[in-house]
């Protein structure tokens, strides 16, 4: 994450490479992908709860984004068009994948469900100290409440908590006033807390 970071802030903007795309220079693509990937597929995992899934979500993703840069007239910052189809993405995929599940028949116990598997968590980072088993603990106990929380309520804070984007952002990806979506991200970090108050503190939520 901070290799892009840097990368965004002394490598061309996101316009410049979305403009030399579309003059036909296809590595800008490429650049683009570089700088988003890592962002797009932790949504889509947060969203999907599933490595594959989310993996195969990001590519979407992608795809979707190649196929409409053309298109793309700069009312928007490169980044918050990028998360509106992200999120988009997830919600159809999310509803696609509820939609099956309410129409398949459930499996006789001992028999394995689908071969989406169960949720993993996201590994921890560096060596398996103390601090980071309570990190990996904390990661899946934190994906485990966003799962039970409503698509609006999940959207809001993936955004805002985890994705780090500003109210306007969120504003223009969500089609709502700013004063909705901070009335709405209160609601859904009181939620949030209440869920995983028992088993995290709530200093290791929003930091």
């Amino acid at each position: 994450m901070l290799l892009a970071l840097l990368g965004m802030a002394l490598g061309p903007t996101d316009d410049e490479l979305v403009r030399r795309f579309r003059e036909g220079e296809v590595s800008a693509y490429s650049d683009l992908v570089m700088r988003y990937q890592d962002r797009v597929y932790g949504q889509c995992l947060r969203w999907m709860g599933n490595p594959r899934i989310a993996e195969e979500v990001a590519q979407d993703v992608f795809l979707a984004i190649y196929r409409a840069l053309p298109r793309f007239r700069g009312e928007s910052r490169v980044s918050t068009w990028i998360f509106r189809i992200t999120v988009n993405h997830c919600k159809n995929r999310k509803l696609y994948r509820n939609r099956r599940k309410f129409e398949a028949h459930e499996p006789l116990e001992g028999i394995p469900r689908d071969d989406d598997g169960p949720s993993r968590q996201i590994p921890s980072q560096g060596p398996g100290t103390d601090q980071g088993s309570h990190r990996s603990e904390a990661e899946e106990i934190l994906n485990e409440a966003l799962s039970r929380l409503d698509e609006d309520q999940r959207t809001i804070i993936l955004l805002r908590d985890i994705q780090d984007l500003s109210y306007e952002e969120i504003s223009e990806i969500l089609d709502l006033p700013r004063g909705t979506v901070k009335s709405r991200l209160h609601r859904a970090r009181a939620e949030l807390t209440k869920l995983v108050s028992r088993n995290i503190g709530t200093e290791d939520i929003f930091e």
